[in-house]
């Protein structure tokens, strides 16, 4: 495969997230020995990573390249595309590229960072506005998804056209923003697109993704069912139209609207700024809530992925100002993303034992998605007409699927590669020529660190195994504590034939072993593990101490 990584005469095309995988989308393109990054995300952590909350794409690829890297462009705001920015745009030194509502949510990142007014943040205030950047023209086209201002980019370079399209659904009445219609997109594909890089999160779905307006009318019979019933909805805070919908449902159903979780807050307060939810209800404290007829309430939060510290998971723990009792409902407009489903069945499970009636979108209409069932992803092939299909946003199996229907509908070549694979969309057969270092990052307390570093896995090793601290002070008996083991009752006695086993070990060491610290070390970690091994059939990380002594380690 080929080694040279600078796009001189060719258009590349470059995935070190969401290509495999679900969120954290991270896409680059070079031409003429420059390099432009899309999108910029993260995602959330899972058991995978004790004690993280987010990871990272691992930027290495591009930060030895910052030279030749033009800007980042922004298809849109959701964290699986914007989230990293605050972490490492700083050190990229590039500027960034967004639609007003995006800049908005990004900028505030950026505050949040100390960075404000040293990344440079360029709006692009018109729809289908366009910016030159080195050999690339940039188009936005704005498509519908589940957040304001979702876009396509369409990334004119010397090599042909890319037609970039982020998340994305087709939605005859998506309630907030003008998606380009078919006949415009037609047009596109009229005058040539090379290349087509899409979403590929509802390619299984073999029927269109649902409009958003349409979600109105459910709501509004699923919450009139529920007369003289405080009724929750939880939806994705991102979610501007959902929100707009939910208002007028308040609005016709003559409820007040109380909102509980800041992103929700926040994201009221930035789709207001930029001229959306300009009707929307005002709404009540948690107080005033509680004091309202409990028909007469409607209350918007957060928490319908599980996550533990917001507001629905606290409602159902009784953990908040704000209370359901039995008989009172929770209607879950959204669906469950991979990977949460326990924690979401625990905090359905909670509200379930307390009495609480649960409505979700397998029982009534009250949610569509933002990606494209397998008809829209036709109808886009039809109007687009791409000479190469690249599949992305998606797990391995997804992109597989989505790259088996391109070709079933005529697309030539339809290219299946993971993060880190470098593709050649042009001159020539299209295809995969390199692969490069595709790692991880993590956010471990304040620090960025490789996600398969020593603390990392050392954390991971002490939860699996627990952890054993030996302290040997010459003249003396071992000092131990373990921690993790599963020896409660047993412990003074384990812990008695550990300090005989360490002291055996030691005594047998002969000659110089005898007075070289690594091996009275090495003797001691190695009896201290056996022991455990012998008790409770663990093997924990044994740390050995050696007060006076240089030599202290783990094992």
């Amino acid at each position: 495969m080929k080694k040279n990584f600078t796009p001189e005469n060719e258009l590349l095309f470059l995935a070190l997230g969401g290509s495999g995988e679900i969120g954290m989308n991270v896409n680059l393109y070079g031409c003429n020995g420059k390099w432009l990054m899309v999108d910029l995300g993260m995602t959330f952590s899972g058991n995978e990573y004790p004690g993280v909350d987010l990871v990272f794409a691992d930027l290495d690829f591009i930060e030895e390249r910052t030279k030749d890297l033009l800007g980042i462009v922004l298809t849109h705001a959701h964290e699986d595309h914007i989230g990293a920015v605050p972490y490492f745009a700083g050190d990229l030194g590039v500027p960034l590229y967004a639609t007003p509502f995006t800049a908005d949510l990004v900028a505030r990142k950026l505050e949040e960072a100390g960075l404000l007014g040293q990344v440079e943040l360029n709006i692009i205030e018109e729809d289908h506005g366009q910016i030159d950047i080195g050999p690339f023209s940039v188009t936005y086209i704005p498509l519908a998804h589940s957040i304001a201002e979702g876009n396509a980019l369409l990334i004119d370079t010397p090599h042909g056209r890319v037609f970039h399209t982020g998340d994305w659904k087709l939605d005859e009445e998506p309630i907030i923003g003008e998606p380009t219609t078919e006949e415009e997109l037609r047009e596109i594909g009229d005058e040539g697109v090379l290349a087509l890089v899409c979403d590929s999160t509802n390619v299984f779905n073999p029927n269109p993704s649902g409009s958003e307006g349409a979600v109105h009318q459910g709501l509004m019979e699923e919450v009139a069912r529920h007369a003289g019933k405080r009724v929750l909805v939880t939806t994705f805070a991102s979610n501007v139209a959902r929100l707009q919908t939910l208002g007028e449902v308040a609005r016709e159903t003559g409820r007040t609207l109380c909102v509980a979780g800041r992103s929700l807050d926040r994201i009221i307060e930035v789709a207001q700024d930029n001229g959306y939810l300009q009707d929307f209800p005002e709404t009540v404290d948690f107080d005033t809530a509680m004091r309202l007829p409990r028909g007469e309430v409607l209350i918007l939060a957060t928490g319908g992925q599980g996550e533990p510290r917001a507001a629905l998971a606290r409602i159902a723990e009784e953990n908040h100002p704000l209370e359901l009792v039995s008989g009172d409902v929770v209607l879950f407009s959204s669906r469950q993303i991979p990977g949460n489903e326990i924690a979401i069945g625990k905090v359905q499970n909670r509200l379930a034992a307390r009495g609480i009636t649960m409505v979700t979108d397998r029982q009534s209409f009250i949610h569509v998605s933002g990606h494209p069932g397998r008809p829209e992803l036709e109808a886009l092939y039809e109007w687009i007409r791409p000479e190469v299909l690249v599949p992305v946003h998606g797990e391995m199996r997804h992109m597989l699927e989505q790259a088996r229907v391109g070709k079933a509908n005529g697309i030539p070549y339809n290219i299946v590669q993971s993060n880190g694979d470098i593709v050649r969309l042009a001159p020539g057969d299209p295809g995969r020529i390199a692969q490069v270092r595709n790692g991880r990052l993590v956010l471990d307390g304040d620090i960025i660190v490789p996600a398969d570093g020593d603390a990392i896995t050392m954390r991971r090793r002490i939860g699996y195994e627990g952890v054993m601290v030996v302290v040997l002070v010459r003249g003396e008996r071992p000092v131990i504590e373990a921690v993790g083991l599963p020896l409660d009752e047993d412990m003074p006695e384990f812990l008695e034939e550990t300090e005989e086993d360490i002291l055996k070990a030691i005594g047998k060491l002969k000659g110089r072993d005898a007075q070289d610290p690594a091996a009275v070390h090495e003797a001691a970690r190695i009896a201290a593990r056996r022991a455990a091994r012998r008790w409770a059939g663990k093997s924990p990380q044994v740390r050995v101490v050696m007060p006076g002594l240089v030599r202290e380690g783990r094992g």
